[in-house]
């Protein structure tokens, strides 16, 4: 993205900031075992505000009554580090690339940060990060309050990832297309998985065939960890193992989806192992897609999430009796919660920088937020049968079922951002022949 759309969510933060100092910090390395390190990914509120992917960077923006200023911590160049690790970007590359008022090298944050927070009277960091760089500033603002001749001081320590979040609701042009790509590369990837599907292969073989299409076209980073559940395991939502052998005659649930410039994608088709859906698989599939079908249809600017929570609820209650699974009124049903035994999961979550983007879903007094033109939301109904369940009829059990598309409001209503990966039975069928 051009360094321009950085600036204008930087200074779009500051708009919301009383006078202060925001610090925003960037991911750490985590290990994974003694001296090995997970794959960096930087963070999401980070990036945002920076597109800089470096680790041991830190945005800091003070705005006081008489000036606003942008200092950007970053690693200075290491010859050592480079031979190693790669070059950093260093701190002349990064006054040549940043749209900020100055870049420091981050070794000497930890001696600045007091005179940065000097005069000023709220701090504005994450809350619940317990890094060492934020432990400085609490430090330095402590340190500050004691100090004879500081007419000023922190008094106010105010959460930022709330505001940054807040900004991150409503996608931006480019955010969209950024998310676009993403899709497109995990569409691909779901159609590979069903044209290679057929029984005797691994779960984790169709992991790794949408895997390769993931990193044959760049995306370097899976959106989340790769569910690939065939038949009972589709019953476990949050099924990772990918272990078992596919079998004929099973359905197979793939939720995977891939990263594109951190932006994520998040999507689930089921279909039969063998190509073909058997009549009861028919049978519920119908009744998902109906039921996604029938909420997508329901998104417009001024809808607002709970009530389309509620619409789904109800929708899958619904399809239950038609089922034979549940038997009595509907609302009655809902209200004892009967429904949840079978759909236990909502019907969406905003999609962003983060698979489940920790935006707000309610304003400051509580109530659920309207939708507006800009956010993407996923909607993901599902029924789950587990082979275990003697409650309801045999020929059911077993059978899991979810279906899960990238929906963007537009101004006019909704734009399914996903439509081009195959969904009806039609489709899925024609696919696995490929």
């Amino acid at each position: 993205m051009n360094e321009n759309h950085f600036l204008n969510r930087r200074n779009k933060l500051l708009d919301c900031m009383e006078e202060g100092v925001a610090i925003i910090a960037s991911a750490p390395h985590l290990i994974r075992s003694n001296d090995s390190e997970y794959p960096y990914r930087q963070s999401s509120d980070f990036y945002y505000l920076t597109g800089f992917e470096e680790h041991n960077s830190i945005l800091i923006l003070s705005k006081s009554f008489t000036e606003i200023k942008t200092i950007l911590y970053v690693e200075a160049y290491n010859a050592e580090y480079a031979l190693w690790n790669g070059a950093k970007l260093g701190i002349e590359k990064a006054r040549e690339r940043f749209h900020v008022d100055e870049v420091r090298d981050s070794a000497e944050y930890a001696k600045e940060i007091k005179e940065l927070l000097r005069e000023h009277i709220n701090l504005y960091i994450d809350l619940f990060d317990e890094s060492e760089i934020l432990i400085q500033a609490k430090a330095a603002a402590k340190a500050l309050r004691e100090t004879r001749g500081v007419k000023r001081h922190i008094h106010s320590i105010r959460d930022v990832t709330y505001l940054i979040r807040s900004l991150r609701l409503i996608k931006a042009a480019e955010e969209i297309e950024t998310i676009k790509t993403a899709i497109a590369i995990t569409a691909e990837a779901h159609h590979d998985a069903m044209r290679q599907c057929c029984a005797g292969m691994k779960e984790f073989q169709l992991q790794a065939a949408m895997s390769y299409v993931f990193l044959h076209r760049g995306a370097m980073n899976e959106a989340y960890g790769a569910i690939v559940a065939g038949g009972n395991n589709a019953n476990t939502l949050h099924y990772i193992d990918n272990r078992d052998t596919l079998r004929d005659g099973d359905l197979v649930l793939i939720d995977a989806a891939c990263e594109w410039e951190l932006y994520a994608s998040d999507i689930t088709r089921t279909f039969p192992v063998n190509g073909t859906f058997s009549d009861v698989q028919k049978e519920v599939y119908e009744k998902v897609l109906d039921v996604q079908l029938r909420v997508i249809e329901a998104i417009r600017p001024g809808v607002k999430r709970d009530w389309l929570q509620t619409y789904s609820e109800e929708l899958l209650c619904d399809a239950l009796i038609e089922l034979g699974i549940l038997s009595g009124e509907r609302s009655a049903l809902i209200e004892a919660k009967e429904h949840k035994k079978y759909a236990p999961h909502g019907i969406g979550h905003w999609m962003g920088l983060d698979v489940h983007d920790p935006c707000p879903y309610v304003d400051e007094s509580g109530e659920s937020l309207a939708f507006e033109a800009g956010m993407v939301m996923t909607i993901e109904p599902g029924l789950y049968f587990r082979a275990d369940d003697e409650n309801i009829p045999e020929r059911f059990r077993g059978i899991g079922i979810r279906i899960e598309d990238n929906i963007l409001v537009t101004e006019e209503g909704y734009e399914n951002l996903s439509a081009m990966i195959a969904k009806s039975m039609e489709e899925i069928e024609e696919m696995c022949k490929g």
